[in-house]
């Protein structure tokens, strides 16, 4: 079934290629041409069966219309002549969409002057003679139809018609690409492959190429521009994209890989002389610090990250340890309040599953953890590692103050395995006593949440009768807005902030 005004065929010529629609709506009952035919005005394409209010459908054969062609010949003396639409098969108010040609340009015969595109089709309008464009009378987005003035063209005086010189045609069907691209390189060098000539180094001014062709590269998104021609007279076609695009993912798969500190396809900082200041010395980072670079710069760029402040009154947490400071250091164990920060996450991630989870890379699923492994990022002399403590929900506070303690020095000794820095869940950074009020710390994908804790201080705040001092911890929360939402990050630091101000809950 077809409707009044679908594309049938595509008819081209040497000089513009067309879409011949259909005049009715109806069933197709038989065609009677096929890809490679040869085709005059009047012949046979196809029959229709239309629809009618008549008891017996009637059929409507469909024939070739009067070709795109352009206007009667110039006269050789040549003069200023009109070019105006051709016949587009009764089309009204036809947008263009291109307009090849500007005022002053010299154009050959059969060169694309505008392009025009209804709902059904497309169409390019050929010069009908060369010489040079004196004035342009439509642009793009104006409305056409059969008739209308396209431009005024001064036509090359003294030539000869196309017909009584077909062996001038034929050198200028070879000559064109040649002369309208770049020149040959010297047969001396070696000749570029196949796919990386199909690219050209310079944008070409004019370009050949019909409806089809045209449609295919802005469903590609391809600057036919760019695309080196190989079909008669200089036309692109399809050949000619399938060719462009395959040297583009070439060229994109032949790429050097991007250094550890730019993202693909992302400009590099360039390198600059600073021996010209002052005294400097070249230090190759270590593996660990290439490593680090490398995997922070993929998580920026990847993870839409959203960082969440917030300040925990630990007063009665601050308290409680320093009270046991002096027992704990008889059983050998050093009590900060990392530990607790590690037991109260811990909890908060069993409360809050939605931390615990890893996107998969197919953008449609994920893995649910039901089990609870933090991390803990340290300062080692060799870079920033990331050791893991498993199991911190099912541990006591005293228990995770020890295994915490010897995971940190195994980083400082630079004696950590790759076993000791996989499987976390959620990761701690913690600048302690280094300082800072507050930062934003980098999701460590695949996790999806990360606590950044800056230094407690002493603050003034109102308890209902007065201002009085408190101890207060600055926590920054960043999450994977993929998998977290504003409202599971508002519960989990919620929830956090209940452990770190009663300690007696992490007991519950």
């Amino acid at each position: 079934m077809v409707e009044e005004g679908d594309s049938l065929i595509v008819l081209e010529t040497d000089k513009a290629s067309m879409d011949i629609p259909s005049p009715f709506t109806g069933k197709i009952g038989k065609i009677a041409i096929k890809v490679g035919d040869t085709v005059s005005e009047g012949a046979d394409i196809l029959v229709i069966t239309t629809e009618s209010s008549a008891p017996v459908a009637s059929e409507e054969k469909v024939e070739a219309p009067k070709a795109s062609a352009p206007a009667p010949a110039a006269p050789v003396s040549g003069g200023v002549e009109s070019v105006k639409v051709p016949d587009i098969g009764g089309a009204e108010g036809v947008e263009v969409i291109e307009v090849a040609v500007a005022a002053g340009d010299k154009v050959k015969e059969g060169d694309s002057i505008i392009v025009l595109e209804t709902d059904k089709a497309s169409m390019e309008i050929p010069a009908p003679k060369s010489g040079t464009v004196k004035s342009v009378s439509i642009k793009v987005g104006d409305k056409v139809s059969e008739g209308d003035l396209v431009l005024e063209l001064e036509v090359e005086g003294g030539s000869a018609p196309a017909e009584s010189a077909p062996v001038a045609e034929k050198a200028v069907e070879k000559a064109t690409p040649a002369a309208t691209e770049e020149p040959k390189a010297s047969t001396a060098k070696a000749a570029p492959s196949a796919d990386q000539s199909a690219v050209l180094s310079e944008p070409s001014r004019k370009v050949h190429a019909g409806p089809a062709v045209r449609m295919l590269a802005r469903e590609l998104g391809v600057d036919l521009s760019l695309v080196r021609p190989t079909g008669p007279r200089g036309r692109i076609i399809k050949e000619d994209l399938h060719a462009y695009v395959k040297a583009a993912v070439q060229k994109s798969v032949s790429a050097p890989v991007a250094t550890a500190t730019t993202g693909s396809g992302l400009p590099t900082v360039p390198d600059q002389d600073f021996s010209k200041f002052g005294d400097v010395e070249i230090v190759k980072m270590s593996k660990i610090q290439r490593l680090t670079a490398q995997n922070m710069v993929r998580n920026a760029l990847v993870v839409p990250q959203v960082t969440q402040f917030d300040k925990a009154d630990i007063s009665d947490l601050e308290e409680f340890r320093k009270g046991l400071k002096g027992e704990m250091e008889k059983q050998g164990v050093k009590l900060t309040p990392l530990p607790f920060l590690i037991k109260a996450v811990a909890q908060a991630m069993v409360a809050n599953p939605s931390f615990n989870v890893s996107l998969m890379a197919d953008g449609e699923t994920y893995v649910q953890k039901h089990y609870v492994h933090i991390g803990i990022a340290v300062d080692s002399p060799a870079g920033l590692v990331v050791p893991v403590l498993r199991d911190a929900d099912k541990k006591s506070v005293v228990q995770i103050a020890k295994e915490a303690s010897e995971l940190i020095k195994k980083a400082l000794d630079k004696q950590l395995k790759p076993a000791d820095m996989q499987g976390g869940c959620f990761t701690i950074s913690s600048l302690g006593a280094i300082g800072g009020t507050g930062f934003t710390p980098i999701v460590n994908c695949p996790e999806v949440g990360i606590l950044g804790v800056s230094k407690a201080d002493i603050e003034p705040r109102w308890n209902g009768k007065e201002f009085e001092p408190r101890t207060m911890l600055p926590l920054c929360l960043s999450y994977d807005h993929r998998a977290v939402n504003g409202g599971d990050a508002g519960r989990f630091m919620t929830f956090l902030n209940s452990l770190l101000s009663d300690v007696r809950r992490l007991s519950l």
